[in-house]
């Protein structure tokens, strides 16, 4: 018989944070979300996005021995914007064992029953820079800061208990051409030129580029991402948790941020540097020393990942993308490295893809959400 507990002490939270290490402590391809962002979930002076939603966790145990854990999101901005009554699951993880997976996602249900939620969906994390989406294909690829790995067994027991398929994407990996730059480094500057902007990154430090621009940056990514699936804006106080998550592991090397002649973003491009084997090394944690592999990750990466690229509406078609990519890889060619894996890129989003048209290209995961009646 399955027990089902919900987290409510310290203890079992750390049990709920580090089930996952203890799942997948011999598989060479999972990579570890940090330690402190698992810690803080249900912390509303740490993890700003409690103040749209509510959020549960539990854990489930089988003759008195932790088998899985789940937690339960009724995120009410998303509720709203897309007109839905959802409870989202994300933090999945269990033993392959069906009993165990019913009783925890009936956990998720009975939470967003009580709530008036109608349908439950997911993985689905806060918001778009949280881990996503279940692995369909690709399980002996290694996964990437942002993604969560998952046993081939997840999917087939998510379809055994009836659930349908929802939001689907594909990652991607970009081999980069040893090709002449001049020719692309002409037209960004002409393109710079033309739309009156500037990339700031190339003349500020990218604290002070955070502290002048972060503001508009979220404008301008709250804009471009709008459309996507489930999206939801970053505003507010959650606009901390994103930048914890994401700025503290920026090379600047491969982040460009337009500004047009008024001061306003015009356009980003994000690749972060691979941290997977610094996390997988030190289980996600960043002390006592696992900062010291995490920062020389991000000063001499040997891989890269695509994070996010985006431009305002009104530069839509304009090419500035163009300057943006040509800033980047002509640093990725000069630092010697050959191949960039993407991040989940939704399989319908045709114009991302058509950003990185110039390098050889491969599917190499696929990924999707999962929703069922509640």
């Amino acid at each position: 018989m399955v027990e089902i507990r919900e987290v409510k002490t310290r203890k079992q939270l750390k049990e709920f944070a580090t089930f996952p290490l203890k799942l997948y402590k011999n598989c060479p391809y999972y990579v570890p979300s940090l330690r402190s962002d698992e810690m803080s979930i249900m912390d509303a002076k740490k993890n700003h996005n409690l103040k749209y939603c509510d959020v549960k966790c539990f854990l489930a145990y089988k003759d008195g021995k932790l088998v899985g854990r789940i937690a339960g999101i009724i995120h009410r901005e998303v509720n709203r914007i897309w007109n839905k009554k959802s409870v989202r699951f994300s933090r999945f993880e269990a033993i392959n064992d069906l009993e165990v997976f019913k009783a925890l996602l009936s956990a998720v249900k009975d939470f967003g029953k009580q709530e008036g939620m109608s349908v439950m969906q997911g993985p689905w994390g806060f918001n778009d820079t949280d881990r996503e989406g279940m692995l369909t294909e690709g399980f002996d690829r290694v996964s990437t800061y942002a993604t969560n790995y998952y046993y081939p067994y997840f999917s087939e027991n998510m379809r055994k208990l009836g659930y349908e398929d929802d939001s689907k994407w594909i990652e991607m990996q970009f081999t980069i051409p040893k090709i002449p730059y001049e020719k692309p480094m002409r037209l960004a500057e002409k393109l710079k030129e033309r739309y009156k902007v500037k990339d700031v990154t190339e003349e500020m430090s990218l604290k002070k580029v955070v502290k002048t621009y972060g503001d508009e940056f979220f404008e301008t990514f709250n804009q471009a991402y709008k459309d996507i699936d489930g999206f939801v804006p970053i505003a507010g106080e959650e606009k901390e948790n994103v930048l914890k998550q994401f700025a503290t592991v920026i090379n600047p090397r491969y982040f460009s941020l337009l500004i047009d002649e008024k001061g306003h973003c015009a356009g980003f491009a994000v690749v972060l540097p691979s941290l997977c084997k610094a996390l997988k090394k030190h289980g996600g944690k960043l002390f006592p020393i696992g900062f010291i592999d995490i920062l020389r990750s991000i000063k001499h990466p040997k891989e890269l990942e695509m994070a996010l690229i985006g431009v305002r509406d009104d530069y839509k078609n304009s090419g500035i993308n163009g300057i943006m990519i040509t800033k980047i890889m002509l640093n990725v060619m000069k630092d010697g490295i050959t191949h960039i894996e993407s991040n989940p890129m939704l399989e319908s989003n045709y114009n991302i893809r058509q950003n990185w048209k110039f390098a050889e290209c491969e599917v190499i995961k696929k990924r999707q959400t999962y929703k069922i009646d509640i």
